[in-house]
């Protein structure tokens, strides 16, 4: 959308009330596939909302596709899923060009990557040339094959997975990389009770471990998800609270503890996720608390812990949740 598109586009109360209700049956669809997780849901669909990319990250088994699947059935989206591996080649990815000799022309294979939704699965385990393959499709939503560009549907959607302990044989990704994904969320063990669930659900009447979906509705359609987008993009921005993100971004380039700080982009995906995170809770302005909220997955694959706070047993998390508690909010 065009700046000038933004400035004339209004969020009148009864676009908001739609897109509160529309996101809240997106919630229940999914919700009715995925046990728990609930803080996952709402920031994948954040980042849908502002037209961003995720990196899942979290040990096999927790639902990752399952939630693909899911959220891709719920707005008649298309999905697909790449298992990145050391020889995927990025043709293999993006598509290529075959000869026919019947024609006596080549003709144009599209990769799976012309989907609404990609689930890249263990990415860190494709060699950089693979993973770099990803970077032109995530920003400019288009491929080029044999110097031509071909634009993937929209929306669209990269969410990609790795493996938070196995790092044998994988290729770390990039920082350039990482800074193409709005959001890195953390997927955590479910609780006992929702383990329960989980284990009774799948193994009563159903062979195999398929991942069935059956019970999810189409609620939303591609074209309305991309009406959401617009919405999302017109939440209003209070100066104090555009200052506030900023301070927090700023504040970790010069943290004790952090030896690489987040960039500019940073500040730009807090304040997209802030917006999106406003919708879900049925606002059309965003607030302190929604920066707060999304801090930690906008910003945890953006800096580095220094060695010390490794050995000490810091993590990411640990070190943006101790700046967040110094940073002082806007009050109202």
């Amino acid at each position: 959308m065009t700046l000038a598109a933004t400035s004339t586009y209004h969020l009148e109360p009864e676009r908001l009330a739609w897109a509160l209700a529309l996101t809240g049956r997106l919630r229940a669809e999914i919700r009715k596939a995925l046990v728990g997780q609930v803080a996952v849901v709402d920031q994948v669909l954040a980042s849908l909302l502002a037209g961003g990319h995720v990196l899942l990250e979290g040990v096999p088994g927790l639902g990752k596709t399952l939630l693909v699947r899911a959220l891709a059935k719920a707005f008649q989206g298309s999905n697909a899923r790449i298992q990145f591996t050391p020889d995927l080649m990025p043709s293999d990815v993006m598509g290529h060009a075959i000869y026919d000799p019947k024609t006596e022309r080549f003709s144009i294979r599209q990769g799976p990557v012309f989907t609404h939704l990609l689930l890249a699965d263990e990415i860190n385990r494709a060699p950089a040339k693979t993973q770099s393959a990803l970077l032109e499709v995530m920003q400019e939503q288009q491929v080029t094959i044999e110097g031509n560009p071909f634009l993937v549907p929209r929306p669209f959607m990269v969410l990609a997975t790795q493996n938070p302990i196995e790092q044998e044989g994988t290729y770390p990704l990039p920082e350039a990389q990482l800074d193409r994904f709005l959001l890195k969320v953390a997927m955590a063990y479910p609780s006992e009770a929702e383990e329960h669930r989980m284990v009774q659900w799948v193994t009563q009447g159903q062979v195999g471990e398929g991942l069935n979906v059956e019970a999810i509705l189409p609620v939303a359609n591609p074209e309305e998800i991309l009406e959401l987008q617009r919405i999302a993009a017109c939440v209003r921005v209070d100066e104090q609270v555009l200052q506030y993100a900023v301070r927090i971004v700023r504040t970790t380039r010069d943290w004790m503890g952090i030896t690489l700080g987040a960039g500019p982009r940073g500040a730009i995906a807090l304040i997209r996720a802030a917006r999106a995170h406003a919708i879900l809770e049925g606002r059309d302005f965003a607030t302190p608390d929604d920066v707060k909220v999304l801090a930690l997955p906008a910003l945890r694959h953006r800096i580095a812990p220094s060695p010390e706070s490794e050995i000490e047993g810091h993590t990411c998390d640990d070190l943006l949740s101790a700046l967040l508690e110094r940073v002082e909010a806007p009050r109202a």
